[in-house]
């Protein structure tokens, strides 16, 4: 049998013993056999042969045949054996016997004796030898060998093999010491190879140190250049000659190198002419790793944080709710006082009036009577107007009509003969209400739902008291409890479906948000697409390509050159050749690892290694969000500049725009401010917190600056001194221009001064396009150095020539949807700047356009109750407009009145309509131009006289009425001639109403055919949704709205699924928002 001991030694085995032979060593390892066997170690020259200096683990073997040779020492005592000698306890071996309680001092007869070994003492190492030669064992403290425990010789050993280590150990780090002073150098360390997760001792030289002179001398130092868990320690004197200090480090498993100087503790230092002391760690972490190994580090203590934080809001909200529920209990509380002292009062005129009976009239049997009982009330007939009916009904309730009508019944004849000369008296069985101090009731011919004649006691209704009662002040003071209760109970069920309604509100703004980021990915698949489509940061990420639609097209390679966080990220770019995929499509694909602290993927396509032709989508880079990494993007700074806001300041749709892209970028963790006219026609009951900021001068006038709130957005309001904008409007004023421009300037004087330096100025029309080059040519070198300019084309019939300037001057520019972009990409003020040009379709608010929480219809409703929701709305609209109520495929048309809008086309379909039966109409709308409003006034005119119950148009601007005509209308038509982007469409989606449209701007970008457009459709990850038409004439709005009305007739079932896929697309500004971001990016590159 072999045995073997795996030991560090650090010296050679040579400084210790200059003989060889066998060393022997007699043991008894009792645990191993019954029977004690002696082990002999091998040859000094074997354990010298495997024995390394530099210190790694070697091996001593010990041979078995040396327990046959020692058998015969061994023998088991009798029981004369003596008490133990020695240091160690008994240990009993090779006995089976059952042992007898001992008494104290009573020695066990019956134990098996120990037999141990006494470790030879070496005292005097190296200088001590062994006498291998003359003898063939050694024989360690035979005298005492029966008395010793084999652990307590197990502990000698290991003291006396310890004391070898160390003395090789010093011999070994004398020699290195000698070695380093030779070269010239004044540090090493102990052992050479410094490894993760063990100890090392630095070893400096004092003499040929900056150090020398100093009393004392500390290392400084840290790991993986300086990066992780930092030290200080004191070097002490050590036994080698020639003043050396040193100091013991424990190296961590994370280390891949260790970096440190030497000081006095204060401003004296060796840092090794100025370039640090530095040693490698082997066998540990790679730099790369090390990364790796921080970033989990710092998710671990982000997630730590997160929870803290989440934790300690729960708290403050769970306080909240704690102080608004004590709010709540209190003002119910007072409620129920004021009620119930109201009621009170109205009861206590009651009592005045109640009696217990009326001569000839009424009465009561018994007379006493309490609540609960059952009591018969008689009324005379003949004592009022009731004589000739033919049924008597009690209507009646308590306490002055406290719960409303609660007692009903039918009187029958009581059949009186003794008093028929006074009455025809009748009675009803009634039970008093428990709460009940005095009893109302009316008579009447019939039941509450059919009567029609009334004896009311002459409008005075009839009173009785109940005698046998509750006392007055215990009954109220239940009742103010009771009416307490009733509050808290009505406020809770109230809490509740506010609660749910706002949990499902949210719920569905993250699914759409989530199925929009989705349909975002997809859209570009035919280009590009990854795989898993949801990039997670730490995890294999691979890139599918198709060449064949983008300028690589043909090209015989295709590199891909990737990196993160917007090019930023230290992994990157490094190309990659690109391979032929696994489907067998015309995609290319490569694969990369993300990073822990990646929030974004970046990449571009070239024809070769070096470069040659690229693929960078149109100078903005393909840019793909990640997931789950511990990093989050920085925000931006986006200021806009404008003279439109909803709901505020609204004229047109530039005014949603500002708002709403500002809202939806904010909601994307960027920071968003408005610069905006202080107008005196402000609707300054949308402002909130508003409040004065400060006041600055410039182009002669004082400017005064105040800040407040809209929608959750933060806005500047200039109000200059000179009375610019107290005009009561925001535009026509015949100096419009000079107005506004004179605010452009003011706006970036007010960012200069107030200090602020956004990373985005945005300027939109030609109102606020004098930003762009007044910035270029007055701010750009005086503090705003890393703002770049945005401006946005709403519309290009209004004011060209300053937004050809702007686009000069702009780092980048857009319109308000693609194909408007193409329609406007040949006018001569866009044409030469088509390289920075980008169309980006608008969206919706979702917030404000939300039939789940519209105001405005009487059915909230969501996909799920499209049908229900929507019925209940026309119900609605015909019974306020005075239509028809049936039914009735219903055409919604809500504009405003102007050529643009396609007026002569609004008017034909309104008849075509109405030509066809069974079919209603409504407009609403306005026209700016005096001559159009009459021809439609007059035109309104001759329907509501030809077709009033099928036709309706309001010749005013009614937002409540629009929001109704949304929801309950099936169609409506935009037929505009030109339309840049356009709202009523993505509104009229919102609410499940099927557009109509002619194919123009922003319009044919949005709706989808639903007979020639699947495959467009299908490109943008979409379903069609809708009806459209090429034409600007009569034919062509004809073909969309029979199209429309005919599978409204024919495919009813086909057309509500319609309705419930229009509600499901997300027209809001999810994605628009992401595609500005994206453009606002690009403009800082």
């Amino acid at each position: 049998m072999e045995m073997c001991w795996q030991i560090q030694r650090p010296a050679s085995l040579r400084l210790v013993f200059h003989q060889k032979g066998p060393l022997k060593i007699n043991t008894c390892i009792g645990f191993l056999h019954p029977h004690p066997k002696s082990y002999s170690f091998s040859s000094l020259a074997s354990l010298e042969s495997q024995y390394n200096s530099n210190g790694f683990l070697h091996q001593i073997t010990a041979s078995a045949d040396f327990s046959r040779k020692k058998q015969g020492r061994m023998a088991a005592s009798g029981p004369k054996s003596s008490s133990p000698r020695g240091l160690g306890r008994r240990t009993t071996v090779g006995s089976a016997q059952k042992k007898t309680p001992k008494k104290n001092g009573e020695k066990d007869s019956n134990a098996t004796s120990t037999v141990t070994n006494e470790v030879l003492e070496i005292s005097k190492l190296p200088g001590a030898k062994a006498d291998v030669e003359k003898q063939s064992s050694v024989v360690f403290g035979e005298r005492n060998v029966l008395d010793r425990s084999e652990t307590e010789v197990d502990a000698l050993l290991e003291l006396k093999l310890k004391a070898e280590r160390e003395n090789l150990r010093r011999k070994e780090i004398e020699a290195l010491a000698e070695e380093t002073l030779a070269r010239g150098d004044r540090m090493f360390v102990y052992p050479l190879t410094a490894k993760p997760d063990e100890d090392i001792e630095v070893f400096l030289n004092i003499t040929l140190s900056t150090l020398n002179k100093e009393p004392d001398v500390l290392i400084m130092g840290a790991f993986n250049d300086w990066r992780w868990k930092s030290f200080t320690r004191r070097l002490e004197k050590t036994w080698i000659n020639g003043d050396w200090l040193s100091c013991l480090l424990h190296i961590p498993k994370e280390a891949y190198k260790i970096d440190f100087v030497f000081f006095n503790g204060q401003s004296v230092y060796d840092n090794n002419d100025s370039k640090d002391f530095c040693i490698d760690v082997k066998n540990g972490m790679d730099k790369v790793e090390f990364e790796n190994f921080l970033l989990e580090e710092k998710w671990r203590e982000q997630e730590k944080l997160a929870k803290e934080e989440a934790e300690r809001e729960r708290q403050e909200e769970e306080k909240r709710r704690i102080e608004a529920r004590k709010a709540a209990i209190e003002a119910d509380r007072e409620q129920a006082k004021a009620e119930t002292q109201k009621r009170r009062e109205m009861l206590h005129q009651a009592l005045e009036k109640a009696v217990v009976s009326a001569r000839n009239v009424w009465y009561i049997e018994p007379k006493n009577f309490k609540g609960e009982d059952k009591v018969k009330l008689y009324y005379n007939k003949r004592s009022g107007p009731l004589a000739n009916a033919k049924e008597i009904w009690i209507h009646g309730g308590f306490n002055s009509w406290v719960d409303g009508l609660s007692i009903v019944e039918k009187l029958v004849d009581a059949e009186l003969k003794d008093d028929s000369k006074n009455g025809d008296w009748w009675f009803a069985e009634v039970i008093v209400p428990v709460r009940a101090l005095v009893i109302d009731w009316v008579f009447a011919d019939g039941p509450p739902e059919g009567a029609f004649l009334y004896d009311n006691n002459s409008r005075k209704d009839f009173h009785a008291l109940v005698p046998l009662t509750t006392p007055e002040e215990a009954y109220w003071s239940e009742e103010e409890d009771r009416m307490f209760r009733k509050l808290q109970e009505e406020r809770r069920l109230k809490e509740e479906a506010m609660r749910v309604k706002m949990e499902k509100t949210a719920r569905l703004k993250a699914e759409t948000k989530e199925r929009t980021l989705k349909m975002f990915l997809l859209s570009q698949k035919d280009v590009v697409y990854t795989e898993p489509l949801e990039i997670q940061a730490g995890s294999p990420v691979t890139v599918l390509y198709n060449p064949s639609n983008t300028v690589l097209n043909g090209k015989p390679e295709v590199w891909f050159r990737g990196s993160f966080n917007r090019w930023t990220h230290r992994l990157g770019p490094l190309p990659q050749k690109m391979e032929a995929a696994d489907d067998g499509s015309s995609h290319l694909k490569t694969s990369a690892k993300v990073p822990l602290d990646a929030y974004m993927m970046d990449f571009v396509f070239s024809e070769k290694e070096d470069g040659g032709m690229f693929d960078n989508k149109d100078g903005l880079d393909y840019h793909l969000p990640v997931v789950g990494g511990i990093a989050k993007e920085p925000p931006l700074h986006i200021v806009h500049i404008a003279v439109e806001m909803a709901p505020i300041a609204k004229v047109g749709g530039l005014g949603d725009v500002v708002t709403s892209l500002s809202r939806a970028v904010q909601e994307l963790s960027h920071n968003v401010d408005i610069i905006f006219p202080k107008y005196d026609c402000i609707k300054y009951n949308f402002v909130k917190d508003l409040q004065f900021n400060r006041s600055y001068h410039w182009g002669g006038t004082e400017i005064k600056v105040w800040h407040g709130k809209v929608e959750g957005v933060s806005v500047y309001f200039l109000d200059p001194q000179n009375g610019l904008f107290q005009r009561g409007c925001v535009y026509g004023c015949a100096d419009d221009a000079g107005r506004f421009g004179f605010f452009c300037h003011a706006a970036l004087e007010f960012l200069l001064q107030g200090g602020f330096h956004p990373d985005i100025l945005h300027c939109h029309d030609w109102s606020s396009a004098p930003v762009s080059w007044l910035f270029k040519d007055h701010y750009t070198h005086y503090g705003l150095i890393k703002t770049r300019v945005v401006f946005t084309i709403h519309n290009l019939e209004f004011g060209a020539g300053a937004i050809g300037k702007a686009m000069t001057f702009a780092d980048k520019a857009t319109t308000v949807s693609r194909t408007y972009a193409k329609e406007v990409a040949g006018n001569s003020v866009i044409s030469p700047h088509l390289y920075k040009f980008h169309g980006i379709v608008n969206g919706i608010d979702p917030d404000i356009w939300d039939p789940y929480n519209d105001n405005f219809i009487p059915v909230p409703y969501t996909s799920e109750n499209v049908l229900e929701g929507k019925r209940a709305a026309k119900e609605e609209l015909q019974k306020r407009l005075g239509l028809k109520s049936a039914d009735l495929p219903l055409v919604g048309i809500i504009t405003r009145l102007t050529h643009q809008k396609g007026i002569h086309l609004i008017k034909h379909a309104i008849r075509r309509t109405l030509e066809r039966n069974g079919q209603q109409v409504v407009l609403l709308g306005s026209a700016p131009d005096p001559r159009i409003q009459n021809d439609f006034v007059n035109l309104a005119n001759q329907l509501h006289s030809t077709h009033g119950d099928r036709a309706r148009l309001v010749l005013t601007y009614d937002e409540p009425l629009s929001h109704l005509i949304y929801a309950g209308a099936d169609f409506i038509l935009v037929p505009s001639i030109f339309e840049p982007c356009g709202l009523t469409q993505l509104i009229a989606m919102r609410y499940g109403s099927v557009p109509v449209v002619r194919k123009t701007g922003g319009l044919y970008d949005t709706v989808f055919d639903v007979d020639h457009d699947k495959e467009r459709a299908q490109a943008q990850v979409l379903e069609p949704n809708g009806f459209s038409f090429d034409g600007a004439d009569a034919p062509g709005v004809d073909y969309a709205l029979n199209r429309a009305i005919s599978a409204w007739y024919d495919g009813r079932e086909w057309f509500n699924s319609l309705c419930k896929t229009l509600m499901e697309q997300d027209w809001s500004w999810n994605r628009p928002a992401l595609e500005y971001i994206e453009l606002y990016h690009s403009a800082r590159k």
